[in-house]
C-alpha cells in the first residue's frame, strides 16, 4: 500500500537512525498565476466547506501554487484545489488536490490530454497530504518524479489528495469508492479552475501505484457509472492490493504492519455504522492517535511488528473481527469484500456491474514484499477473464522501486492511449 522512490530496507533504516528524508527541493513552473476567481487562502484549501457543493467535480476553492518539489525544472502552472465529490454512500464531500499545466503548447492532435493521479500511501496524518508535500509545505515521501514525467511529455496532470486531508477529518484509506470518486472528480474540475485552458472533452487517463493503484483502478471500474461523460482511454495500476483480506494476512505482525493499521481507521471513518472505538483497548487507543499524526516513514517504522489483536480489549483475530456486525447489518468481513477489485468486472456492453471500456495496464514487481502477490496476480486474471482489454507487467524491483522502474513505461503506455494507438492486451500469455 506505499509507494515511493527508495527501496524498503534502506528506507527503514534511515527512520529508525533518526535520518531526514526527502528529494532536495528543486523549482519548477513560472511564478503562481493569481485570478480573482482563484485566489483563496493556502488555509482555504484545507478548511471544510459549510456544505460541500452538491455537483461532484465543482471548484469550491483554487490558489496558484509553486511545485518545488516537481524536478526538472518544467515551465509550468499549478493550482491547489478544494473540489467536490461524493463519499462511498453517495454523501457530498470535499476533497483537495493539485492541477499542473505546462506552460508549453500542446503540439499533438485535439486537447491536451489529463491524467488523474493517485499518490501511494502517505500516512493519515493531516501534514502529509500530497498537495502539501508537492507544494514544499512538508516533506517526507512523494512521487514527484512520476509527476515531471507526465508534464515532460506535455500532459496536464490532476492529482488528488484523495478523501480526508481537509482539517479534522481522518483518510478513507483503502475504500475502494471514496478513493475512486476523488480521483474522477478532480478531472471534472480541472477544465473549471481559471488559467487551465483545459477541455471538458480532453482525453483521460488514469494511474496509481500502491494504494494509489487500487484507487485508479477503482476509478476505472466506477467510470461508466459515475462520471460516463469523462473520455477516459486508460488506466495504469500498479502494485495493486486488490483483496484486502489477503493483505492484512500478510502485513499482520510483520514489517508493515502501520499499513494495516492505517487501513482499519481508514475503514472504520469511511464505514461508521460498523464497531470500532468500542474495541479498542488503551494501547489501541493510542496506537489510533499515533497512526492519525503520522506520515510514511513513521506509519513504517511505527508499528513494525504489531499484531491488531493486541489492541483490542478482548484481543479478537483478524477472522473475529470481519465476523462483527455493524449498526446498518453488515459485517466487517462483507465491508472488507465490498473493495475488492476485479469483482463484478466485464467489458463494455457486458451488463457487468462494473463495466471497463477501455484498456488497462497493471504492473507489479518480482521482489514484492509489501502486498501479497497471489491478490495482485489474482486481480489480474480476474480482469483477463472477464474479458477486459489488460497489459500486464513485471519488474525486477521490489514494491517501491518497481514504483520507479514502471514510471517511463506507463508514461509511453498512456502517451499511445491518447494517440488512438491499439492495446491488444497479454491475457493470453502465463
Amino acid at each position: 500500500m506505499i509507494r515511493g522512490r527508495r527501496a524498503i530496507g534502506p528506507l527503514l533504516a534511515v527512520v529508525l537512525a533518526g535520518g531526514a528524508l526527502g528529494m532536495p527541493a528543486t523549482t519548477a513552473g513560472a511564478a503562481p498565476r493569481t485570478t480573482a476567481a482563484c485566489a483563496a487562502s493556502d488555509a482555504d484549501i484545507y478548511r471544510p466547506p459549510a456544505a460541500a457543493a452538491g455537483t461532484p467535480g465543482s471548484v469550491i476553492a483554487c490558489r496558484a501554487t509553486d511545485l518545488p518539489h516537481v524536478p526538472g525544472s518544467i515551465p509550468l502552472h499549478a493550482w491547489k484545489v478544494q473540489y467536490s465529490s461524493k463519499d462511498n454512500a453517495g454523501a457530498p464531500v470535499a476533497v483537495s488536490g493539485t492541477i499542473a499545466v505546462p506552460d508549453a503548447a500542446w503540439k499533438g492532435a485535439g486537447s491536451r490530454p489529463v491524467v488523474a493521479f493517485n499518490p501511494g500511501t502517505l500516512g493519515l496524518g493531516p501534514q502529509c497530504a500530497f498537495s502539501k508535500q508537492l507544494s514544499g509545505a512538508f516533506q517526507d515521501e512523494y512521487e514527484g518524479d512520476n509527476i515531471a514525467a507526465l508534464l515532460k511529455a506535455g500532459y496536464a496532470v490532476a492529482a488528488t489528495d484523495g478523501a480526508g486531508y481537509l482539517d479534522g477529518q481522518t483518510h478513507p484509506y483503502v475504500s475502494g469508492a471514496d478513493a475512486g470518486h476523488a480521483l474522477l472528480d478532480i478531472v471534472r474540475a480541472a477544465p473549471a479552475v481559471p488559467g487551465t485552458g483545459l477541455a471538458k472533452a480532453a482525453p483521460v487517463g488514469l494511474w496509481g501505484y500502491s494504494e494509489g493503484g487500487a484507487a485508479s483502478l477503482w476509478a476505472a471500474q466506477l467510470a461508466r457509472s459515475y462520471a460516463p461523460e469523462l473520455n477516459i482511454v486508460g488506466d495504469a495500476s500498479g502494485g495493486v492490493p486488490g483483496d484486502l483480506k489477503v493483505v492484512a494476512n500478510g502485513l499482520n505482525g510483520g514489517a508493515f504492519a502501520g499499513f494495516l493499521a492505517d487501513a482499519v481507521i481508514g475503514l472504520a471513518a469511511s464505514h461508521p455504522a460498523m464497531p470500532f472505538d468500542e474495541l479498542l483497548n488503551s494501547e489501541g487507543r493510542s496506537a489510533v492517535a499515533k497512526a492519525k499524526s503520522l506520515c510514511l516513514a513513521g506509519t513504517v517504522a511505527g508499528f513494525v511488528g504489531q499484531k491488531l489483536e493486541n489492541y483490542t480489549e478482548k484481543g479478537l483475530s483478524l477472522d473475529q473481527i470481519y465476523a462483527l456486525t455493524g449498526t446498518d447489518g453488515k459485517t466487517w468481513g462483507q465491508v472488507i469484500d465490498e473493495q475488492k477489485l476485479g469483482t463484478g468486472v466485464g467489458r463494455k456492453g457486458s451488463g457487468a456491474r462494473y463495466e471497463v471500456g477501455f484498456p488497462v495496464l497493471q504492473y507489479r514487481g518480482m521482489l514484492e514484499e509489501v502486498i501479497p502477490t497471489s491478490t495482485e496476480d489474482a486481480t489480474r486474471r480476474a480482469y483477463c477473464n472477464a474479458g477486459i482489454t489488460t497489459q500486464w507487467k513485471l519488474y525486477p524491483g521490489d514494491h517501491l522501486l518497481t514504483d520507479q522502474q514502471a514510471k517511463d513505461d506507463v508514461v509511453k503506455w498512456l502517451g499511445d492511449r491518447f494517440a488512438g494507438r491499439p492495446e491488444l492486451g497479454s491475457c493470453l500469455l502465463p
